[in-house]
């Protein structure tokens, strides 16, 4: 509600409460106050020299409206180049915001919001007439200061190179309640981790929980004076998770409208609202879902026909790019797309292809490379941050650690090493030179009495890989609530060169799947790989599982599994 609105309804409020009536509002020309039909609230949040980033606050005082288009017209050169939570159309001055199909309802004393990058020379102006559905408004425009400062201390002057650095992490208060509910579970309490946006319903809070907007406010109080970065998982791709069951989601193959109008499209509004200008937002888009279009759509041994359809029409990369369009448009939103892991994508055969994917997908559907801050890798994953005791270098009785079963002819041993020549990669085919990678730190830690203290025997190059390696599952292609597994690293901002942070995006303690088939109505089935006696597929060598058993559905508290990651945490806790 308007600074305008707020003043009137206090001034009525008074004259009521002196006469003991309810008055209404006098009308224009009768020598009392009358309310503005509607309100216009016009902020310049960002100046540079040739580019602006605005926001506008709609409120309704008429009646209510189940549609609503805003016009103003400019009095320079601005152009109008991208926007959000509005359809934004511009015919030389003349600029028309109609609603989405999400926000078209706005009842009387309600408000929108909408945000736009645009282009300008010369003086920078803000409009000085608004019209909503023909009716002129009462704007209260925002006049934006010298280019690149801020027009209060919430309102960023321009993205920063890495949003984890000068920042503290939110701290999840639901993940930190089930934490700290678990003995010893304090110890961990209050490291930050990411929320998983996982459905529509997430966008709102599920079963009375907290939503998106719940989440950004808590981040407000948690910020204070200083910064404070929230990672937010963006996670509900049509035919989501096509090469496992466990994570299935609710839309079907089909469904790239849906995922946009009612997925995508309100989470933008929600982030972009000036409220919650003053956080750095960074989000975590779409984990599996590219790496599956390179490695399962067809002609390997891990292929399904899920991912063969997703390849074919084409959604997961529509709904990626959208997503980071929508995204990266709003100016305190920092972009991550999902890389997979080593174990993953490592191989000379995987590893260009997934490039090229990532540069297609980046720069199409109206994204472009501007969209994206950086990569992640290992999410919800458990492959090794750092393999101390052996390199891809080493060779043992004239074979290389390339050679053995466990490596597999694979480049890369470990995440860190894997995300530092995923990046140089990134950066020769395109990307911007300042991307940074993250790394999915929560699981990844193998401590305990397990882990090996140095190098394995020389007596072949599977014994020395097999006994020096701290990652301790039976086969690096298990994923599924690992039997052994600790905490790794705790965030941390810019540990190593081309890193922008450690981060626990899969909060500590939630399932990666059910051990056995449970009903319900979230969209995820019972994958065999989270059974820990099944013998496994093609995708992990027909291995073991090595499962937990006794685990719930994906997402839900796993008490067993977080006490078995405290206790194998590396470096310890203390």
């Amino acid at each position: 509600m308007s600074r305008t609105r707020l003043a009137m309804l206090a001034a009525l409020t008074l004259v009521a409460g002196a006469s003991g009536t309810a008055l209404a509002a006098v009308p224009h020309g009768s020598g009392g106050l009358a309310a503005a039909p509607c309100t216009v609230d016009y902020k310049v949040l960002n100046q540079w020299d040739s580019g602006f980033t605005a926001s506008v606050t709609v409120t309704n005082n008429g009646s209510a409206k189940s549609s609503w288009s805003l016009k103003w017209a400019y009095a320079g050169n601005q152009k109008v180049t991208s926007g959000w939570s509005a359809k934004i159309t511009q015919s030389g001055q003349n600029v028309t915001a109609s609603n989405e199909s999400y926000n078209g309802t706005l009842a009387t004393g309600s408000s929108v919001s909408f945000g736009f990058n645009g282009t300008y020379s010369g003086t920078n102006a803000v409009p000085s007439t608004f019209t909503l559905d023909g009716v002129t408004c009462n704007a209260d425009g925002g006049t934006p200061t010298d280019p690149g400062t801020p027009t209060d201390p919430g309102t960023p002057s321009g993205k920063v190179d890495n949003p984890f650095v000068g920042a503290k992490g939110y701290v999840n208060p639901e993940w930190s309640a089930h934490a700290a509910a678990e003995p010893g579970g304090s110890r961990v309490a209050n490291q930050s981790t990411a929320v998983w946006l996982d459905r529509i319903a997430a966008i709102q809070g599920v079963n009375g929980g907290m939503g998106l907007r719940d989440h950004l406010d808590e981040a407000l109080k948690q910020k204070g004076s200083g910064e404070l970065v929230i990672q937010l998982v963006i996670y509900d791709l049509p035919g989501r998770d096509c090469s496992a069951l466990a994570s299935n989601g609710e839309l079907g193959p089909t469904e790239i409208d849906k995922y946009k109008t009612q997925y995508i499209d309100p989470i933008a509004s929600i982030l972009s609202d000036p409220k919650y200008a003053g956080l750095r937002i960074a989000t975590v888009i779409e984990p599996d879902s590219l790496p599956n279009l390179v490695t399962n759509a067809g002609g390997t041994a891990g292929s399904t026909d899920a991912c063969a359809t997703m390849k074919a029409n084409g959604n997961y990369e529509k709904g990626v790019s959208y997503a980071l369009d929508k995204l990266g448009a709003i100016p305190n939103v920092y972009n991550y797309i999902d890389a997979g892991h080593h174990a993953w994508l490592g191989w000379d055969s995987n590893l260009d292809p997934s490039v090229q994917e990532f540069y297609k997908t980046a720069t199409s559907n109206g994204a472009s490379v501007n969209d994206v801050t950086g990569f992640i890798v290992n999410t919800a994953n458990y492959s090794a941050t750092k393999e101390p005791n052996f390199k891809i270098t080493d060779t043992v009785n004239g074979q290389t650690v390339r050679q053995s079963k466990w490596v597999d002819w694979n480049q890369y041993v470990d995440e860190q090493s894997y995300a530092q020549a995923l990046r140089n990669k990134l950066v020769a085919a395109g990307f911007n030179s300042t991307i940074g990678m993250l790394i999915d730190t929560s699981r990844n830690g193998w401590g305990g009495s397990a882990r090996p203290t140095g190098p394995g025997p020389q007596t072949s190059v599977d014994d020395y890989v097999n006994g020096g390696r701290i990652d301790r599952r039976i086969h690096a292609g298990n994923w599924c609530n690992q039997s052994g597994a600790g905490l790794g690293e705790r965030p941390t901002a810019a540990p190593a060169a081309g890193i922008d942070a450690y981060v626990w995006v899969k909060p500590p303690g939630e399932s990666d799947g059910a051990s056995s088939a449970i009903d319900n109505d979230e969209g995820k089935g019972f994958d065999r790989m989270c059974d820990p006696t099944y013998g496994g597929n093609a995708r992990n060598g027909n291995n073991p599982t090595g499962a937990l058993p006794n685990a719930p559905l994906a997402g839900h508290w796993f008490s067993a599994q977080f006490r078995q990651l405290m206790q194998n945490a590396y470096p310890p806790l203390s």
